[in-house]
């Protein structure tokens, strides 16, 4: 709800919006949890939802499943990757997981400060 309350939405319809997002990464049934009480995947399909429900044309992605194990990083970047393409959002990714950056769209490798394409 807090991006859709700062971009000036009402109460209501921050909710209702909020949910609708929440449900979209398959988190309705965590609604009225705390952060402590989420798994990490959970914490990471959150920050998802709340990147993507003010519909951002952009957004910038700094390792978004750099805490989690190979299977579930795969799974939460495929969501960001699917929720982005639904959305019509661009989204730059910073990893350092090949296997992820394998999945983009396009790739562009930084060594020793010069781009590599």
């Amino acid at each position: 709800m807090i991006p859709l309350l700062i971009k000036g939405f009402d109460k209501k319809t921050a909710n209702l919006e909020g949910k609708k997002i929440l449900d979209e990464v398959e988190l309705s049934d965590r609604y009225n949890y705390y952060p402590s009480q989420l798994s990490g995947g959970q914490q990471q399909r959150v920050a998802i939802a709340r990147a993507i429900v003010s519909k951002p044309q952009l957004i910038l992605a700094d390792e978004p499943a750099g805490n989690l194990d190979s299977e579930l990083s795969e799974k939460v970047f495929l969501l960001l990757k699917n929720m982005v393409k639904k959305y019509n959002i661009a989204c730059l990714v910073v990893t350092h997981n090949n296997e992820l950056a394998k999945l983009t769209d396009r790739l562009i490798k930084i060594k020793d400060g010069k781009i590599q394409e």
